[in-house]
Protein backbone atom coordinates (compact mmCIF):
# COMPACT_ATOMS: atom_id res chain seq x y z
CA UNK A 1 0.00 0.00 0.00
CA UNK A 2 1.43 3.48 -1.02
CA UNK A 3 2.16 5.91 2.04
CA UNK A 4 -1.05 8.09 0.73
CA UNK A 5 -2.99 5.46 0.95
CA UNK A 6 -2.38 4.53 4.16
CA UNK A 7 -2.45 8.42 5.39
CA UNK A 8 -6.03 8.89 3.88
CA UNK A 9 -6.88 5.53 5.64
CA UNK A 10 -5.55 7.20 9.04
CA UNK A 11 -6.95 10.41 8.55
CA UNK A 12 -10.45 8.37 7.59
CA UNK A 13 -10.61 6.00 11.18
CA UNK A 14 -9.58 9.78 12.88
CA UNK A 15 -12.80 10.97 11.38
CA UNK A 16 -14.72 8.40 13.24
CA UNK A 17 -12.46 8.51 16.27
CA UNK A 18 -11.23 4.73 15.72
CA UNK A 19 -8.46 3.62 17.17
CA UNK A 20 -6.03 2.44 14.17
CA UNK A 21 -5.46 -0.95 14.99
CA UNK A 22 -3.62 -2.93 11.86
CA UNK A 23 -6.71 -4.33 10.26
CA UNK A 24 -8.70 -1.35 10.80
CA UNK A 25 -6.06 0.44 9.01
CA UNK A 26 -5.54 -1.92 5.92
CA UNK A 27 -9.29 -2.11 5.36
CA UNK A 28 -9.31 1.31 5.40
CA UNK A 29 -6.43 1.77 3.14
CA UNK A 30 -8.08 -0.47 0.77
CA UNK A 31 -11.69 1.67 0.95
CA UNK A 32 -10.36 4.90 0.95
CA UNK A 33 -6.93 5.12 -0.08
CA UNK A 34 -7.17 6.58 -3.68
CA UNK A 35 -9.68 9.20 -2.84
CA UNK A 36 -12.48 7.54 -4.47
CA UNK A 37 -15.77 6.10 -2.88
CA UNK A 38 -16.53 2.79 -2.89
CA UNK A 39 -19.36 0.51 -2.56
CA UNK A 40 -18.20 -2.72 -1.22
CA UNK A 41 -19.38 -6.59 -0.07
CA UNK A 42 -17.59 -7.84 2.89
CA UNK A 43 -16.83 -10.62 0.39
CA UNK A 44 -15.35 -7.93 -1.89
CA UNK A 45 -13.58 -6.27 0.64
CA UNK A 46 -11.97 -9.73 2.07
CA UNK A 47 -10.76 -10.47 -1.61
CA UNK A 48 -9.04 -7.65 -2.17
CA UNK A 49 -7.18 -7.89 1.43
CA UNK A 50 -5.92 -11.09 0.66
CA UNK A 51 -5.07 -10.05 -3.08
CA UNK A 52 -3.01 -7.10 -0.99
CA UNK A 53 -1.73 -9.85 1.31
CA UNK A 54 -3.27 -8.67 4.34
CA UNK A 55 -4.38 -11.69 6.82
CA UNK A 56 -7.61 -10.98 7.62
CA UNK A 57 -10.77 -13.68 8.60
CA UNK A 58 -14.09 -12.83 7.04
CA UNK A 59 -15.72 -12.78 10.07
CA UNK A 60 -13.20 -9.58 11.04
CA UNK A 61 -14.01 -7.61 7.90
CA UNK A 62 -17.97 -7.99 8.75
CA UNK A 63 -16.86 -6.80 12.30
CA UNK A 64 -14.55 -4.07 10.65
CA UNK A 65 -17.24 -2.95 8.44
CA UNK A 66 -19.99 -2.79 11.10
CA UNK A 67 -17.80 -0.88 13.16
CA UNK A 68 -16.96 1.77 10.58
CA UNK A 69 -21.01 1.78 10.24
CA UNK A 70 -21.34 2.74 14.21
CA UNK A 71 -19.06 5.18 13.99
CA UNK A 72 -20.33 7.44 10.96
CA UNK A 73 -17.93 7.05 8.17
CA UNK A 74 -19.77 4.37 6.00
CA UNK A 75 -23.48 3.59 5.52
CA UNK A 76 -24.88 0.20 4.81
CA UNK A 77 -26.72 -0.53 2.59
CA UNK A 78 -29.38 -3.72 3.06
CA UNK A 79 -31.02 -4.84 -0.01
CA UNK A 80 -33.67 -7.84 -0.03
CA UNK A 81 -32.06 -8.44 4.04
CA UNK A 82 -29.99 -10.94 2.26
CA UNK A 83 -27.12 -8.53 1.27
CA UNK A 84 -25.39 -5.80 2.47
CA UNK A 85 -23.40 -3.17 0.74
CA UNK A 86 -21.05 -0.63 2.13
CA UNK A 87 -20.52 3.07 1.20
CA UNK A 88 -18.00 5.01 1.89
CA UNK A 89 -19.78 8.18 0.38
CA UNK A 90 -21.86 9.57 3.24
CA UNK A 91 -24.10 12.19 2.02
CA UNK A 92 -27.69 11.38 0.79
CA UNK A 93 -28.05 10.10 -2.50
CA UNK A 94 -30.02 7.03 -3.82
CA UNK A 95 -28.29 3.84 -5.70
CA UNK A 96 -28.80 2.13 -8.34
CA UNK A 97 -29.23 -1.90 -7.98
CA UNK A 98 -27.43 -4.09 -10.68
CA UNK A 99 -29.17 -7.20 -10.17
CA UNK A 100 -27.70 -8.78 -13.03
CA UNK A 101 -24.28 -7.88 -11.60
CA UNK A 102 -24.91 -7.98 -8.15
CA UNK A 103 -23.26 -4.33 -7.55
CA UNK A 104 -24.59 -1.44 -6.21
CA UNK A 105 -23.58 2.26 -8.17
CA UNK A 106 -24.26 5.73 -7.27
CA UNK A 107 -27.50 7.16 -9.03
CA UNK A 108 -28.14 10.85 -9.81
CA UNK A 109 -29.64 12.64 -6.77
CA UNK A 110 -30.72 15.61 -8.17
CA UNK A 111 -33.08 13.46 -10.35
CA UNK A 112 -34.71 11.95 -7.33
CA UNK A 113 -37.63 13.75 -5.63
CA UNK A 114 -38.99 12.70 -3.06
CA UNK A 115 -42.22 14.78 -2.07
CA UNK A 116 -43.05 13.74 1.31
CA UNK A 117 -42.48 10.97 3.99
CA UNK A 118 -44.61 9.56 6.16
CA UNK A 119 -44.96 10.47 9.81
CA UNK A 120 -42.82 8.60 12.37
CA UNK A 121 -44.71 6.69 14.17
CA UNK A 122 -45.13 8.02 17.66
CA UNK A 123 -41.66 7.66 20.20
CA UNK A 124 -39.80 7.71 16.78
CA UNK A 125 -37.58 9.99 14.22
CA UNK A 126 -36.98 8.77 10.72
CA UNK A 127 -32.80 9.04 11.17
CA UNK A 128 -32.33 7.89 7.12
CA UNK A 129 -33.94 7.01 4.08
CA UNK A 130 -32.48 4.57 1.41
CA UNK A 131 -33.19 4.52 -1.92
CA UNK A 132 -32.27 1.80 -3.96
CA UNK A 133 -33.47 1.71 -8.05
CA UNK A 134 -33.36 -1.81 -9.51
CA UNK A 135 -32.06 -2.50 -12.67
CA UNK A 136 -30.48 -4.78 -15.50
CA UNK A 137 -29.31 -4.75 -18.91
CA UNK A 138 -31.21 -4.80 -21.58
Amino acid sequence: MTTIAVERGQEWLAKGGLRPTRQRLSLASLLVGDGHNRHVTAEGLYAAAHEAGEKVSLATVYNTLRAFCAAGIMHEITVDGTRSYFDTRMDDHPHFLWEDENRISDAPAEELEITRLPAAPEGAEVTRVDVVIRVRRV
